[in-house]
């Protein structure tokens, strides 16, 4: 029964195919890595930060991750701590619409205006944090920051949301980056061991009372000496400093209360 009135079966109906497995929409992945914490899959808030391979995670989600380290995973096991991490200064894109939730990226190059959307190849500076293109940054020939004017190295370029390769090379810069940073850590606390780094010693300010005893002679109240000690003997005290004690022998004969201290024997 059946294939009657001249009908010709094809291939396709006869023989089951082995269907083919299912692909990516590269696009749909592409913008989720853009727009998506690399640690939760949660979508990016401010503060957005970057490792040193150039992922792109939300600080809170980063913090909350090392107060609790059974939820760091290992693709980012290599933060240890915020030192690992890098704030970003994004440039936001005035034509982004959060409601439509469209295809365009809600950061720009702050150069030359191309969405940070993944179809340009976008860098970082790990000096500054700021963010451009790969494209505007190669058009500027100093190591100098356009945005803030941070001086940086090669080494400081961080490539974001970078190929397998490209991730390699990143963990390369990284643990260069930080083993210069040990060997200038190393270096200032060596050098503040041997007192070179130490600030200099502020000059030191003469007592007012000192500059006074110096005119007149030492003042015997403040003065730490014998109980014998009299202002009339002192060879360093000046005469006019004298006379203003009752042991001077201008006052002896004086038959009044002394200005200084009360004389009981007149009244």
């Amino acid at each position: 029964m059946g294939c009657d009135g001249g009908t010709i079966p094809r291939r396709d109906e006869l023989v089951r195919l082995k269907k083919k497995p299912e692909q990516k929409d590269k696009d749909a992945e592409r913008q989720f890595r853009w727009k998506h914490c690399a640690l939760t899959q949660q979508r990016l808030q401010q503060p957005i930060v970057m490792c040193g391979m150039g992922r792109l995670y939300s600080k809170q989600n980063v913090i909350e991750a090392l107060l609790e380290k059974e939820k760091m995973t290992e693709a980012c096991a290599h933060i240890k701590s915020l030192k690992d991490i890098k704030n970003l200064n994004l440039t936001a894109n005035p034509a982004y619409d959060e409601t439509k939730d469209d295809k365009s990226s809600p950061y720009i190059c702050a150069l030359i205006g191309l969405e940070m959307s993944g179809q340009f190849r976008f860098v970082a500076l790990w000096t500054c944090g700021c963010v451009f293109s790969e494209r505007a940054l190669k058009e500027v020939k100093d190591k100098v920051c356009s945005v803030c004017q941070t001086p940086y190295s090669d080494d400081d370029v961080v490539i974001l949301n970078g190929t397998e390769d490209e991730i390699e090379q990143m963990r390369v810069k990284m643990e260069a980056r930080n083993a210069r940073a040990k060997s200038e850590k190393k270096a200032k606390l060596e050098k503040k061991a041997n007192g070179e780094g130490s600030s200099k010693a502020k000059p030191m300010v003469p007592n007012k009372r000192a500059l006074i005893s110096d005119k007149i002679g030492e003042d015997p109240v403040f003065k730490k000496s014998k109980d014998d000690y009299s202002v009339a003997k002192d060879p360093k005290a000046s005469a006019v400093y004298k006379s203003l004690f009752t042991s001077h022998e201008s006052e002896k004969d004086q038959k009044r209360a002394h200005w200084v201290t009360y004389n009981p024997f007149y009244n």
